[in-house]
């Protein structure tokens, strides 16, 4: 029998450097040669963004903070410096590995039944800068795993690849049901925020944030029955209309996010058509949508807080309630949007502040350049919970075993 593949251990972590939004936006007002359109737009998206503070790993932006050779601000006038690529990817190289090995080190200590000897699979994931070796080699060094151990990195997706990382380690597991996969997930976004008129990098600039998680994936069956969520199925979808909306280049002073105001219309616009093929395998969901709101098939949502007005559109749309997407809308406000790792930090605090109960469904989804619309279908674990997906999946084996039989006949 094919056993469930399941999340768990996930945990997250913030750099130390603290900023307050009010602080932010008023340094960003106050930068010389905006113009008046410019600075009532900062104001607007900064005061309207849903975010309360963020954390960066530039030191220099922390008040108290004594630097001799600033990069990044010019202390006595205020100014925001331009250092160019290369001077902020040498900072994501440093700091970047530092937050994974310390991520990974947290997931796999606060793990009952795994440690760093049963990782067989390690896959990273980041769009925010460039190096190698990479992550996945600093992991396996830094925590004693096994060289053998088989490393994935998933770089320059955007804030979406979370998913596709999960789906690759659910992969591994389905194909080899002793493995364990560590992901991780690690976005350094302010290192590339800028002083700008343009609308795309203001509301960037209101938004981006720094910070780090990581879990575990496997389909052992293991003795603690740990928080976590059973994974049972992914969907990719692609908005065609919004390809020009939401981007990520490389430029000579830092990389340019693209994140136009139609976003969350588009978004909005096509949610229904992106989740409608998740919901088919699953019978209890689609078949009760007749009858039932999704709200109420799927009880919990970790929707990706690209910004308050996506989760506005996204609750508005599915009808969900406002305590559905608390979990969301608590991230954005006191961590902002980290990218990639932050569809990992909704999912933990589904865990540690929802009450949830075994056998709830959860849906996932996160937004990115494409415009491309990820999302995945879990149910919280649990001892019966987990024996359901078992079943589940070895009635799924024994179909698709049938259906080859049968095209063999055919033939």
């Amino acid at each position: 029998m094919n056993h469930a593949v399941q999340l768990r251990s996930i945990q997250t972590l913030v750099p130390d450097v603290t900023l307050e939004q009010h602080t932010i936006r008023d340094m960003f007002a106050a930068q010389p040669g905006l113009s008046r359109l410019a600075q009532r737009l900062i104001a607007t998206s900064f005061d309207g963004a849903g975010v309360e503070t963020r954390h960066t790993v530039l030191a220099e932006l922390d008040p108290a903070a004594e630097i001799d050779a600033p990069q990044f601000l010019e202390r006595t006038t205020g100014e925001l410096l331009e250092p160019g690529t290369a001077v902020r990817n040498d900072i994501y190289a440093r700091e970047a590995d530092r937050l994974f090995i310390e991520a990974a080190g947290r997931t796999l200590a606060a793990d009952p039944d795994l440690s760093a000897s049963d990782v067989t699979h390690v896959v990273t994931v980041s769009c925010t800068g460039f190096h190698a070796p990479g992550p996945d080699y600093a992991i396996v060094r830094a925590l004693g795993l096994s060289a053998a151990v088989q490393r994935y990195h998933l770089g320059f997706m955007g804030c979406y690849a979370a998913l596709p990382a999960l789906r690759a380690a659910a992969q591994f597991c389905r194909a080899d049901p002793d493995a364990v996969v560590l992901v991780a997930s690690v976005e350094l976004c302010t290192l590339h925020l800028r002083s700008s008129d343009d609308p795309d990098a203001i509301i960037a600039s209101s938004l981006f944030a720094d910070g780090a998680a990581a879990a575990l994936v496997t389909a052992r069956r293991l003795p603690t029955d740990a928080p976590g969520f059973v994974i049972d199925a992914f969907h990719t979808a692609l908005i065609p209309d919004g390809e020009a909306d939401m981007a990520w280049t490389v430029g000579d002073t830092g990389f340019e996010m693209v994140l136009s105001t139609r976003v969350p219309q588009l978004i909005g616009a096509h949610i229904d058509d992106a989740l409608g093929a998740l919901w088919q395998g699953d019978e209890g969901i689609a078949g009760g949508l007749g009858r039932h709101p999704i709200g109420e098939l799927v009880r919990h949502w970790a929707i990706h807080p690209g910004g308050r007005s996506i989760l506005d559109r996204v609750q508005e749309r599915l009808g969900l309630d406002d305590g559905q997407l608390a979990p969301a809308r608590e991230v954005l406000r006191t961590r902002g949007n980290m990218s990639s790792a932050t569809v990992l930090f909704v999912l933990q605090r589904i865990l540690e502040h929802e009450s949830p109960q075994p056998g709830e469904r959860v849906a996932a989804m996160a937004f990115g350049p494409g415009l491309t619309a990820e999302s995945a279908l879990m149910t919280i674990a649990g001892r019966d919970a987990v024996a359901g997906r078992d079943a589940a999946s070895g009635r799924d084996a024994a179909a698709g075993r049938d259906a080859v039989a049968g095209r063999g006949d055919e033939r």
